[in-house]
């Protein structure tokens, strides 16, 4: 066929597409996106995790307030969750390096003790695409590793080996503050950095990384560090939790350049659905309006408000940040339903936000290199996918914005398990 009449073809499909949601109805739409649902398998790459919920006696196999628990997965039609083993940012000393390993270990036994003795009939730890897929068939959920600061490594790089062989498949060199490794993104806040990018031992854990196909994580590393990264790996890589800088100037997303490199690199970026990484003006005016009545209702139950992620670092320790998120969140969710009848009060940040982040960068970097992820329990959850029992939600605004099943399941997992799939297969060249 010639160029000419493929391209009158495939305008022709897109137009009669187009056309077909136009004149479905609401409850044909539901079914359609239904199905979809059913047939894709989706996937988060950010859902934090607190330890005090990993025991024989309080776990993910039951419906707790989490937003990410076993029966939320299965009501929101939730298949792949990566959990995270998350450490926050202290002095870059041995005490420091030993206390930040200790947390580590003690999240990454966590995901373990959860699939291999509380619920292993109903998930399974996954470390390749094709674990994924096999147990996902068999009808268990999946989970999966990512390591959310590379802080714990010390200076040890025997460490990125053991992180490997304890699950883990993506790591973010940084996150709240520079490290050993890496500068941070918050450096933007008064243009000081440590490394100007990324250490001498911060390059050497990248090549470590790429040896034993553990994908790089950029959402929190500063913008000079990712440039770095994408110098030195030989590797796609992902931003496991990140938005569109040019829609939400906030230095937790990736500009235009940003996303430019990772097109060019063939990573993929996880639209994340935090309402400040997707409008920060929009999250901030109904903020305004609602500190007052937050404030009255945490006082009611007798819980201090902090609104600020600074203040929460400040006033509690790292083993009660989780548990407080999780108070803080239903303090919302009862002032919410305070106002919810107001004519006039600021919106919430929506999935159709998130959604907006994701066609912008379609539009800019392309399908295949686009992503979702949620950020439970560790801040994120939007107005429509506020938990994993909302998951479908998601699905069916894509639908309603004209995706295919096809540009579905890609951004769902396909892109995402396609670089886990490449970095691994480079990992066995280099070793």
């Amino acid at each position: 066929m010639k160029p000419v009449y493929v391209l009158l073809f495939t305008l022709l499909f897109i137009s009669s597409c187009k056309e077909s949601l136009e004149t479905m109805t609401e409850s044909q739409l539901i079914e359609k996106a239904k199905q979809i649902h059913e047939n894709v398998i989706t996937l988060d790459t950010h859902c934090d995790i607190d330890v005090i919920y990993f025991t024989d006696s309080i776990n993910y196999s039951q419906n707790l307030k989490t937003q990410v628990n076993l029966p939320k997965m299965k009501k929101g039609g939730l298949d792949v969750a990566w959990f995270i083993v998350y450490t926050g940012q202290d002095s870059l000393t041995d005490e420091g390096f030993s206390k930040a390993y200790d947390n580590a270990i003690s999240k990454f036994g966590a995901i373990h003790r959860l699939t291999e003795k509380y619920a292993p009939e109903q998930i399974e730890l996954a470390t390749t695409s094709e674990d994924v897929r096999r147990i996902h068939a068999s009808g268990k959920l999946v989970a999966m590793i990512g390591i959310e600061n590379g802080y714990p490594i010390g200076l040890d790089i025997n460490r990125v080996k053991e992180f490997y062989e304890l699950g883990g498949r993506y790591m973010s060199l940084a996150h709240q503050g520079h490290n050993q490794l890496s500068d941070s993104n918050n450096g933007e806040e008064n243009n000081v950095w440590l490394h100007n990018g990324l250490s001498d031992f911060g390059k050497e854990v990248i090549k470590e990384m790429n040896k034993y196909g553990i994908m790089i994580d950029v959402s929190h590393p500063s913008k000079e560090a990712m440039r770095q990264m994408f110098e030195i790996s030989k590797a796609p890589i992902i931003a496991s939790h990140s938005s569109a800088r040019a829609l939400n100037d906030v230095s937790r997303n990736l500009d235009d350049e940003q996303l430019e490199w990772m097109k060019q690199n063939g990573g993929v970026v996880q639209t994340v659905a935090l309402d400040e990484f997707l409008d920060k003006k929009k999250n901030d005016a109904r903020n305004a309006k609602m500190m007052p009545i937050r404030m009255k209702v945490a006082d009611s139950l007798g819980i201090p408000w902090y609104e600020s992620w600074e203040d929460m670092k400040q006033y509690l320790k790292e083993t009660e940040l989780l548990d407080y998120i999780s108070k803080k969140r239903e303090i919302i969710a009862i002032a919410d339903d305070k106002v919810k009848d107001q004519e006039g009060f600021p919106p919430a940040v929506s999935l159709s936000d998130l959604v907006n982040h994701i066609d912008y960068m379609v539009e800019k970097i392309g399908i295949d290199h686009i992503g979702i992820s949620s950020d439970f329990d560790g801040g994120g959850g939007i107005q429509g996918w506020n938990d994993a029992s909302e998951t479908f939600n998601v699905t069916l605004e894509l639908v309603k914005r004209g995706y295919t099943e096809e540009e579905i399941e890609k951004l769902w997992s396909g892109n995402l398990l396609r670089v886990l799939d490449e970095v691994q297969a480079i990992a066995k060249t280099l070793k």
